[in-house]
């Protein structure tokens, strides 16, 4: 009992090789495109880049969320550790924002002491208030100064 009842060719291998290879490269592009927004994204530094490895994954056979797993990839996403923000009561200049560890850019640390602020605003609201005789002289645009 033979299976084939005709003998095998060399066209015969060379098509069963070509279907080989076929399938091999078949499932090559898919694991790439599977792992392309992931890769996007790592490459990229993202905040959320095992999110965008996972849809990118789950999106693969359904073609809409890939799609969107690139484009979040692709997006330019800042992220600003708040716990690095300066706090108001210490000092400024050792305590800088950054954002992935690289300080934001800005002009020269003003050390503010918070005992000379709380006195100013008390005085500014102070001078504000609708009572005031300064607040009507500061207010009257017609009297020259």
């Amino acid at each position: 009992m033979h299976l084939i009842d005709f003998p095998i060719t060399g066209y015969d291998y060379l098509t069963f090789l070509f279907l080989v290879v076929l399938i091999v490269v078949f499932f090559y592009v898919l694991i790439q495109l599977g792992s392309l927004p992931g890769k996007i994204a790592e490459r990229r530094n993202h905040p959320h880049a095992e999110a965008v490895k996972i849809v990118g994954w789950i999106g693969l056979f359904t073609i809409f969320p890939w799609i969107h797993a690139i484009i979040w990839a692709l997006h330019e996403a800042t992220l600003v550790d708040v716990r690095s923000m300066p706090d108001t009561n210490a000092d400024l200049e050792g305590q800088r924002a950054t954002v992935y560890g690289v300080p934001l850019p800005g002009g020269p640390v003003k050390k503010v002491d918070v005992a000379e602020v709380q006195p100013a605003r008390q005085a500014e609201s102070d001078a504000a208030q609708p009572g005031s005789a300064d607040a009507a002289e500061k207010d009257d645009p017609e009297k020259p100064a």
